[in-house]
């Protein structure tokens, strides 16, 4: 049999379903002669369930499974856990886990830690990469040391709107004009993520952000395109994709979850028309973040070319990617000649030269 390669789908954040369909395309695509592939899946509730195969996947059966799998932090054993039906565990050897896991619990290093821990080799971003590129905030404070222009922001805390609402909503509006961007700090594929025009807004935009994420992020609005950068490798070989860019459905306010995953007129375009030197600007940029946020594996760096002054500003950075058939990480990356299958492997590959035990 080839590598046993567990592949860790579902998980407890607002991002679920993505992350099933992103394993379901991962699974189709890794090379059966090279690989045997371990499915595990974590329901909402937080339950992991050894799946016996895609299509209960694809199915969404795979959640009746009664077989509980889990993880050995025993770094002397390399392997997983399984429930058996007599109430006894049986063992079996990983050799390398591949995490398909969006957003809280799965992008945010707390899973990546116990991948450390078991001393399994795993595809991408380590535990400090993967905290702080999912806390906006954070990575907003990392990028302020680069030479790279972000939107204007406010922190504000769900304490502090608890406290006294009114000084918040006045310190957001004596530091950004309105319309502005409210965003749970910790959530991804934009949930809890809304517009505000006013005072009116801001407030409900705050008290949705706060149903996600005690910390908040209140950003200045760009105006422009939104385009993205793909990233593969290490700090010390770090290699960036050519750009996309996203053509939101005119109908959403924003290219929120609903524009991204259930409008069938938002499109992704690869290699649109930029003015010249912002291709080379956007590659150079997404590397040196994700240098500069100790990255690893793979990443996808957001930027908006700025409307009327065609300034190249960051937005955000995902450490775990979608591999949707719509997700632009992948397309990018086949436009450079990886296909999925070669993705794979690299990103395979890539998982052995992070130092383990």
């Amino acid at each position: 049999m080839g590598m046993k390669v567990a592949i860790i789908f579902g998980g407890q954040s607002s991002e679920h379903e993505v992350s099933c369909i992103s394993a379901c395309t991962v699974m189709k695509n890794m090379d059966s002669k090279k690989y045997e592939q371990v499915l595990i899946g974590i329901t909402k509730e937080g339950k992991w369930l050894l799946v016996d195969k895609r299509e209960s996947v694809e199915n969404g059966s795979w959640v009746k499974s009664r077989r509980t799998a889990v993880f050995s932090p025993d770094a002397t054993k390399k392997e997983i856990l399984v429930l058996s039906s007599n109430g006894t565990y049986e063992s079996f050897g990983i050799d390398v886990v591949f995490p398909v896991l969006h957003g809280l619990y799965g992008e945010d290093g707390t899973i990546q830690g116990l991948f450390e821990l078991s001393g399994i080799p795993y595809v991408g971003c380590g535990v400090l990469a993967s905290a702080v590129s999912m806390d906006k905030l954070y990575t907003k404070i990392i990028v302020d040391r680069l030479k790279v222009d972000q939107a204007r922001y406010v922190e504000v805390r769900s304490s502090q709107m608890k406290k006294d609402m009114d000084s918040v909503i006045e310190r957001v509006e004596s530091k950004l004009p309105y319309p502005v961007f409210v965003k749970p700090s910790q959530a991804g594929s934009s949930k809890g993520v809304s517009k505000a025009n006013d005072r009116g807004q801001l407030v409900a935009a705050l008290e949705l952000a706060e149903k996600h994420d005690k910390k908040i992020l209140v950003e200045e609005t760009i105006v422009g395109r939104e385009l993205e950068c793909g990233v593969l490798g290490t700090t010390d070989d770090i290699h960036s994709s050519c750009v996309g860019e996203i053509l939101a459905d005119a109908n959403c306010a924003f290219y929120d979850y609903d524009a991204k995953y259930n409008s069938d007129v938002s499109k992704t375009v690869v290699r649109p028309e930029l003015p010249e030197g912002k291709e080379e600007e956007i590659r150079k940029n997404a590397k040196e973040i994700f240098r500069a946020v100790d990255g690893f594996g793979l990443a996808r760096v957001d930027f908006f070319l700025e409307k009327d002054t065609n300034r190249v500003v960051f937005n955000e950075l995902n450490t775990l990617p979608g591999f949707t058939s719509i997700s632009m990480y992948p397309m990018l990356w086949d436009d450079m000649g990886y296909e999925l299958p070669k993705l794979i492997d690299e990103l395979i590959e890539l998982a052995y030269r992070r130092e383990v035990r």
